[in-house]
């Protein structure tokens, strides 16, 4: 089985096809975060929406949900309140 890499900020699976790499300022790949929320050396977040861990889940919440990941609200953001503090993005935070 072929690891999967996860976006270290938002917890996206980067599979290459769908999700791909954030992007360093040179324009190589970045392998801890997603095109989504890295892009030219800098977190981009979603076009500026995400500056807080807690802005992070919000974003992260529909997307679960409409991903068929969680059923509802309460369960997205429980899932994501644990799995998120584990990231190295918000290790730190």
């Amino acid at each position: 089985m072929e690891h999967m890499n996860h976006c270290q900020s938002c917890g996206v699976p980067i599979d290459g096809a769908e999700v791909k790499f954030g992007t360093e300022a040179c324009g190589s790949e970045n392998q801890d975060y997603c095109c989504y929320c890295f892009k030219e050396g800098a977190f981009d977040d979603w076009d500026g929406t995400v500056k807080t861990m807690e802005d992070m889940i919000n974003v992260c919440i529909p997307h679960l949900m409409e991903g068929g990941a969680c059923p509802d609200e309460a369960s997205a953001r429980a899932m994501l309140e644990e799995m998120l503090p584990q990231l190295k993005r918000w290790k730190a935070a």
